[in-house]
């Protein structure tokens, strides 16, 4: 899945190629990817430009000149920019072609992505955008912050870091490679973390995004940006995904256990839960 590196790469590569460009049509071959009123979506937009692509958490924010174009990218979702003579595939779901005879086409295996389009005025008070979390980066991410958030959420850490209301744009790889920089085991409750550890997880946070964003993300399984740009930052995963590896710390060897349904990587020895 995009997390946040990712859907980060995936804007800053969009920006350089389809910006300022004016959109001739719309078409949608899956309806329900559409969260508004579908011919209201396919007609506003034609005549309209995007003249900035900005992100919050994981969704892509299209600004055009009088609306938003909300994309979230879900599991598989990924972007092509086509010559509009392109022969279709099958999984692209949604064409926006260009004056110039240019597509920017949205791919998903699944159909789990979803857009939306809004007035540029209700951005804030769109549930999707208004109920997201502090970011990373942000310096009002703080153990107090997250102390505050924690105190009564009796499920595993792990479950608490992939909430979105709390820290935005942290998805599975993310959190596994965070709780590892914390050493904080991830089944511990969420409600019993301290505030030392709460300090440690934004710092891991910040420093963890901050340089797969720098790599380009994390090429893993179906994840490319699909523009040319192929992530690095799997080069420097500590724990995701190296199950039966040794510890790069300790040399014990990393375990996979499921939280929450999700396979979540750890090392037994430093991210021991203190009895």
């Amino acid at each position: 899945m995009p997390e946040i590196a990712e859907v980060e790469t995936v804007r800053n590569t969009l920006k350089t190629r389809v910006l300022n460009k004016r959109i001739k049509s719309v078409d949608v071959y899956y309806e329900p990817m559409i969260e508004s009123d579908l011919e209201l979506f396919k007609k506003d937009l034609v005549g309209e430009s995007f003249i900035d692509i900005k992100r919050r958490g994981k969704w892509l924010i299209f600004e055009t000149e009088h609306y938003y174009l909300l994309s979230h990218l879900r599991m598989e979702g990924k972007y092509f920019i086509k010559d509009k003579s392109d022969i279709k595939d099958k999984h692209e779901h949604v064409i926006f072609t260009f004056l110039d005879n240019t597509t920017l086409r949205y791919a998903d295996t699944r159909k789990f992505g979803r857009m939306n389009l809004i007035l540029k005025q209700d951005l804030d008070n769109t549930e999707c955008i208004k109920k997201q979390g502090l970011e990373p980066g942000d310096k009002k991410l703080t153990s107090d912050y997250l102390l505050q958030k924690f105190k009564n959420k009796h499920i595993p850490i792990k479950t608490a870091l992939l909430d979105q209301t709390i820290i935005s744009g942290l998805g599975n790889i993310y959190a596994n490679e965070v709780l590892f920089y914390a050493r904080i085991n991830p089944i511990k409750e969420a409600c019993k973390v301290t505030k030392k550890e709460c300090e440690r997880i934004c710092n891991g946070a910040k420093e963890i995004i901050r340089e797969a964003i720098e790599m380009g993300g994390t090429t893993i399984r179906s994840y490319t940006s699909s523009l040319g740009v192929t992530g690095r930052f799997q080069q420097n995963l500590k724990v995701h995904k190296r199950e039966g590896e040794k510890c790069l710390v300790c040399g014990t060897i990393i375990e996979n256990i499921k939280v929450g349904g999700r396979s979540t990587y750890f090392c037994p020895k430093c991210q021991k839960e203190k009895q």
